[in-house]
């Protein structure tokens, strides 16, 4: 892969700003509380800015990290699928969020955009962009998953037709939990390994897809923050969020990157949320929107298709 004017400063310096405004619009939604920030730094090479926002009148707790960390050698997670950079150094910059609400009905969303180079004197360098967005349900409307996916599909449309088909499909096999064969929530994006058309037009599409996140999530916030809801709602929402554990801790690419590269476990573990609970072969009522969300939302669906009622 060519050279092609790639340029990791202007990646830091796109991220910094995104994970800026994502934090100012999330505030926002919020109205009462604000982020706090910690900064670190990585005793292998790099560092970041964690930023935490904790019991807000809206979000439980929402999590906005940046990071930038190097080293001379690739954690195993990452030559396992690529053995063609085993002994290159290597740089990772990313921006990642995970926010939980108070309310049930507000889903939990993620996002994460990111870029990597591995290096290696006398050769090209291999690079690439990563990300995406997801959506997780407690309770699910159609009109709220129709916007998430609408949104998607245009920060995509610009930059191929075929990303959005290709990218849904690749976030709905990803975020799977194989061990409960089901999705963990409505999907979105999901992408890796992208350099398609080269640096400008790859870090393009990244950039499209980081901007939209807060197109996706803040109107579904502001239509579902009201809802009232009780001691089921609150228990089901408990109950929904440990597969969002497990499916971190088991699965999650970034989430082994990071603590197999030595960085931040606070940082790499902000995703968690801060209750949650199991229940032994728990089976949702026949007929009770608890139930609905299994049969309806918890499967692949073309969300551009359908219309909300």
């Amino acid at each position: 892969m060519s050279q092609d004017n790639v340029s990791i400063e202007r990646v830091i310096d796109y991220l910094q700003g995104l994970q800026d405004r994502i934090c100012q619009g999330l505030e926002g939604l919020d109205g009462r509380a604000r982020f706090e920030e910690d900064a670190w730094e990585r005793p292998a090479g790099g560092g970041g800015r964690t930023r935490v926002l904790h019991e807000g009148a809206v979000f439980e707790q929402a999590g906005v990290n940046f990071s930038h960390v190097m080293g001379d050698n690739l954690p195993a997670s990452a030559t396992a699928h690529r053995p063609e950079m085993a002994g290159r150094s290597f740089q990772a910059t990313g921006v990642s969020l995970v926010i939980h609400p108070h309310n049930p009905f507000v889903p939990t969303s993620h996002a994460n955009v990111r870029f990597f180079i591995a290096e290696k004197p006398g050769e090209d360098p291999i690079w690439w962009f990563g990300g995406g967005f997801d959506l997780t349900p407690y309770y699910g409307f159609d009109e709220d998953c129709i916007h998430w996916h609408r949104t998607a599909e245009a920060a995509c449309r610009p930059f191929g037709e075929h990303l959005y088909p290709a990218h849904k499909k690749w976030c709905d096999e990803y975020f799977h939990l194989k061990h409960r064969d089901e999705p963990r929530g409505v999907g979105g994006l999901f992408f890796d390994d992208f350099s398609e058309g080269g640096f400008e037009h790859a870090f393009g599409y990244m950039q499209s897809v980081g901007n939209a996140y807060l197109d996706a999530y803040a109107p579904i916030v502001e239509r579902r923050r009201a809802t009232d809801f009780g001691e089921r709602e609150r228990q089901f929402q408990l109950y929904r969020r440990g597969r969002y554990v497990e499916f971190n801790l088991v699965y999650d690419r970034g989430t082994l990157f990071g603590l197999q590269s030595g960085g931040r476990t606070e940082s790499i573990l902000m995703s968690l949320p801060p209750l949650v609970r199991w229940e032994y072969n728990y089976q949702p009522a026949p007929g009770t929107p608890e139930a609905e969300l299994y049969e309806r939302y918890l499967k692949p669906r073309d969300w551009l298709a359908e219309t909300a009622g």
